[in-house]
């Protein structure tokens, strides 16, 4: 529970940033921070379901572009975000491909070095009595 909870912050605070940088500039938010939340709760479902399928549908283009298609799936990832999160009446607007590159890489860039900050946070710990 512990690393989820860890994650969904580490997953609102990139959102945030993205949305804080891009606001105005083709990504118009007009929430609060429970908005964020919620998108945050939203982005690591869309990662966790829909982003292996798409890895694996995609990776010979994964392989022959070294790696580059997964800025392409990152873009998707934050636009099909912004998407479900209107659905669900959080005010986000997505205007177009470069505002969702640029947000896919921000929440990208953020989401690694925050991970990689809180690394020994985000590792399995035994449980007391199992060794």
């Amino acid at each position: 529970m512990t690393k989820f909870i860890l994650r969904l912050i580490i997953n609102g605070v990139a959102l945030y940033l993205a949305i804080l940088l891009l606001n105005g500039r083709g990504i118009e938010f007009g929430g609060d921070w429970i908005s964020i939340l919620w998108l945050a709760l939203i982005f690591g479902l869309v990662n966790a379901f829909v982003r292996p399928v798409l890895k694996l549908l995609t990776c010979p283009l994964i392989i022959l572009t070294l790696g580059l298609f997964t800025l392409l799936i990152n873009t998707f990832m934050f636009w099909l975000t912004g998407q479900i999160g209107q659905s669900f009446g959080i005010d986000i607007t997505i205007n177009g491909f470069w505002p969702a590159f640029l947000g896919g890489l921000i929440v990208s860039i953020v989401s690694v070095v925050l991970t990689l900050i809180l690394k020994d946070e985000l590792k399995s710990r035994p449980r007391p009595g199992k060794q």
